[in-house]
């Protein structure tokens, strides 16, 4: 059964449509790269995968379960990292994440542990007990992913996840994504850097004006 399924997903505001006819599968376990300029589409797409924007018409399945009839069972096996991080700035590094794990129903205990292993492994160990309002856009990002991936999600979404980062951030972000894909989960990643695309994705989609062309 494939990880990520979209079918005829097509999404339109204001006469202007944004995403036409989207057909798309991905495998379990790939790492799957989603291509094309500012404005293709990209964010559009993954906002109705994941359950954020309904589709004007069309489907999104994950693991075979549509995330508009059964939302609460398909978002317990996802991960999500938005292209805009709203983050609550008032919260601890350390707070934001162990709460995301409480809102997925981590028990105290495990989610103490994750937390404390994807902060040491994101570079942030030192930094948990600053504030979010304090951070980088680089720190950010990284925060938000440890948020993402605190419950072990089944399917990763990424958009965007090095756009503003620096260079250390950035290696930090790819060598968890890479231990993420070694242990089999299914990786969403949408980007328009053609470079880092072809360095992490086993295989890519391009969109264009909201159309899947290769």
């Amino acid at each position: 059964m494939p990880a990520i399924e979209a079918s005829e997903l097509t999404r339109v505001f204001d006469k202007k449509t944004a995403v036409d006819h989207l057909n798309l599968t991905v495998a379990e376990g790939e790492f799957f790269g989603f291509l094309g300029p500012n404005g293709a589409g990209k964010s559009t797409t993954i906002k109705m995968l994941v359950g954020l924007l309904r589709p004007t018409s069309g489907q999104a399945h994950i693991a075979g379960i549509d995330i508009w009839q059964e939302p609460l069972k398909a978002k317990q096996m996802i991960g999500v990292l938005p292209e805009g991080l709203n983050l609550y700035e008032r919260l601890t590094a350390r707070e934001y994440v162990r709460f995301v794990g409480a809102m997925y129903g981590l028990p105290d205990s495990e989610t103490a542990r994750r937390t404390d292993e994807l902060l040491e492994l994101l570079d942030l160990a030192d930094d948990a007990e600053k504030m979010v309002i304090d951070f980088s856009q680089g720190m950010r990002k990284k925060t938000a992913l440890a948020a993402a991936i605190i419950h072990t999600p089944r399917v990763l979404f990424l958009d965007e996840p090095f756009e503003g980062v620096d260079a250390i951030s950035g290696r930090a972000i790819r060598n968890v994504l890479q231990r993420l894909r070694a242990r089999g989960t299914t990786i969403f990643f949408s980007s328009h850097i053609m470079e880092v695309v072809e360095r992490l994705c086993t295989r890519i989609g391009v969109i264009t004006q909201g159309r899947l062309v290769a």
